[in-house]
């Protein structure tokens, strides 16, 4: 039996209002993740799951509850895990090489640059490593990204929303390239996204959110070995469960 990773237990969190009355936005979430799942985490928009998964990787304090990793409790945010989110985390005036070196303490600079190439590789950015992001397209820098929070070997990748900025094919292609990088290297991964589909293509999990203050409405597995078709009755079978939970009941998003 897969011990649980992450333990997230009773959270609540609101925020003052300009009139001085309380948003209630997340309202006594609790559920684990075991260590090596991937979940992913669905809801309406605005409902709370930035939020959600701001507390759990350390960076928003919740007013009441705790976060549990590896039987600890989370404060603050650490190595341990790290947060991809869709807005970029690559510092625009290091090339891809120097960002990926970034995060690497404790190495001697010869092997920093070695990891760092390493990293580059598997996201296929082979070539690119003395680029700096304006000179990469979209999905490249998505690649970046994601190399960056790969080299320092976190145990648990967050991920919020990772590609929502990209087009579809895209989206797609770093879906499979996350994908093809699990099967080499054991991650724990919560992932926090609108698109179902998505969901569906890469979780073990999926977890639905009610509208705000959030709580967790139902609860998915997605028994479905990789590689997934997202077309087979099955599959979509569960798209249309999960898009009823969020109030669309129909084959149409």
């Amino acid at each position: 039996m897969q011990s649980s990773k992450i333990e997230v237990r009773n959270i609540r969190k609101g925020f003052a209002k300009d009139d001085g009355t309380a948003l209630n936005v997340v309202d006594g979430v609790s559920f684990s993740v075991r260590d090596g799942e991937f979940v992913a985490i669905v809801g309406p928009s605005g409902c709370g799951k930035s939020t959600l998964m701001n507390i759990i990787s350390g960076f928003v304090q919740p007013d009441q509850g705790a976060v549990i990793i590896d039987g600890q409790p989370r404060n603050k945010p650490n190595a341990k895990g790290i947060l991809i989110s869709q807005h970029g985390s690559v510092f625009p005036w290091l090339t891809v090489r120097e960002n990926l070196m970034f995060g690497l303490n404790g190495h001697a600079p010869a092997n920093k640059a070695e990891l760092a190439d390493h990293y580059a590789a598997i996201v296929g950015l082979t070539g690119f490593e003395k680029a700096y992001p304006h000179e990469l397209s979209g999905g490249m820098l998505k690649r970046a990204e994601l190399a960056r929070a790969l080299v320092v070997k976190p145990e648990v990748l967050y991920m919020d929303e990772p590609f929502s900025a990209l087009d579809a094919l895209m989206s797609l292609r770093m879906r499979n390239e996350l994908l093809r990088i699990l099967a080499k290297e054991r991650h724990t991964v919560m992932l926090i996204t609108h698109d179902v589909e998505e969901a569906i293509h890469l979780a073990d999990r999926i977890m639905v959110l009610s509208p705000r203050p959030t709580r967790i409405q139902a609860t998915f597995d997605v028994p479905f070995a990789h590689p997934r078709r997202l077309s087979s009755p099955e599959a979509q079978e569960l798209r249309v469960a999960i898009l009823r939970e969020l109030g669309v009941d129909s084959y149409g998003d």
